[in-house]
């Protein structure tokens, strides 16, 4: 781990199987004014030309490739909804499916939101008022400062130095600090948001996924799994495409807390100024890392735009969202071989390639 956080980290300071494709039809130019929508329960989705974009497609194919030789399966480029590439590797075609690891907390986050605008959630009540007391093994006053806000935004204050991170049981969830002093990408907690969205809204979580996001959104194969969610490369790209318009689909508007959407996709806490609530963000001044508990000086992603907002997985299971570009990327399969959990040197790597192509 300390070998992949090292090449990852150099990778910032830096800066810098044969294929499948799809058949796609072009549309001609000029480029798309409008955003579009892929429709509900159809294979369909409409293209567009790199060349209408006034891409370099020299440069866009670099990119691409470039992502073909680190253990790619999947990968998916939207320009206002519309796919300009989408490539399969290693036998995958569109509907395969594999998990997303930690690209699934995000998703988690939004659907945290579509419960608090119903109201049957309030993330700044304390996570015990959903759980019931006792979820932790800290002293009840300490379990009660922790609310599904802090364990939204990693800062729940549990001791992280524990032998199964993944572990949910009260033994596991011991007190360290005070919930809101410090931050630590912890998985036990945010895995508890599944059970507390569940006990809010009475439902199943994989029910909850299909009724409030999957069939308004046209995702057709998806599970949850042991606190883990299993998608296909486009059943991501559709999320990353509702992000991308801020919660609505096609008219149909998802979440229309608009508050807790902009708090969703920007700094939650003053440690890690790249996190949101299970988001992580570029362009901020610092940022920190899972594993880790320092604070390095610079934006997550140099390469990439400013604004990027990303899903991110271990293994490498990328969704990035560009507001200002109007762009969806989608990368899927396993690990690159410099992941840390969720950031990479790949994406570094990825997106100084790729915006070689689209300037």
């Amino acid at each position: 781990m300390r070998i992949s956080i090292t090449i990852f980290l150099l990778g910032i300071v830096l800066g810098s199987c044969k294929k499948d494709d799809t058949t796609l039809t072009p549309i001609n130019p000029p480029a798309p004014a409008s955003m579009y929508f892929p429709p509900i329960g159809s294979d369909s989705w409409e293209t567009v030309s790199p060349q209408s974009l006034g891409w370099d497609v020299t440069k866009l194919n670099e990119a691409i490739d470039y992502a073909g030789t680190k253990n790619t399966y999947g990968l998916i480029i939207l320009y206002k909804g519309r796919i300009v590439s989408e490539k399969y590797w290693n036998s995958w075609n569109m509907n395969t499916l594999y998990y997303i690891a930690s690209a699934g907390k995000s998703i988690t986050a939004f659907l945290a939101g579509i419960a608090q605008q119903e109201g049957q959630l309030n993330i700044n009540n304390k996570t015990s008022a959903y759980l019931g007391t006792g979820w932790t093994s800290a002293p009840l006053a300490k379990e009660n400062l922790i609310t599904v806000k802090h364990q939204l935004t990693m800062t729940t204050g549990l001791e992280y130095n524990v032998p199964d991170d993944d572990c949910v049981t009260p033994s596991c969830l011991i007190y360290k600090a005070d919930a809101g002093s410090f931050w630590y990408y912890y998985n036990a907690p945010y895995r508890l948001v599944q059970d507390v969205i569940a006990r809010a809204t009475s439902t199943n979580y994989n029910t909850y996924t299909k009724t409030k996001l999957a069939d308004k959104i046209g995702m057709k194969n998806y599970t949850w799994f042991n606190y883990t969610l299993w998608l296909n490369t486009r059943d991501m790209a559709r999320f990353g495409l509702l992000i991308l318009n801020k919660g609505t689909w096609n008219g149909n508007a998802l979440l229309t807390d608009q508050a807790y959407f902009n708090a969703m996709v920007n700094t939650s806490q003053t440690y890690n100024q790249s996190y949101g609530y299970l988001w992580w963000l570029n362009g901020k001044p610092s940022f920190m890392v899972p594993t880790l508990t320092a604070v390095f000086p610079g934006s997550l992603n140099p390469s990439a735009p400013a604004d990027m907002i990303a899903a991110l997985g271990k293994g490498d299971k990328k969704i990035y969202v560009i507001p200002s570009k109007d762009l969806v990327v989608v990368r899927h399969g396993d690990d690159t071989g410099d992941a840390v959990l969720g950031p990479s040197s790949f994406d570094n790597a990825f997106w100084a390639k790729l915006m070689l192509a689209i300037k």
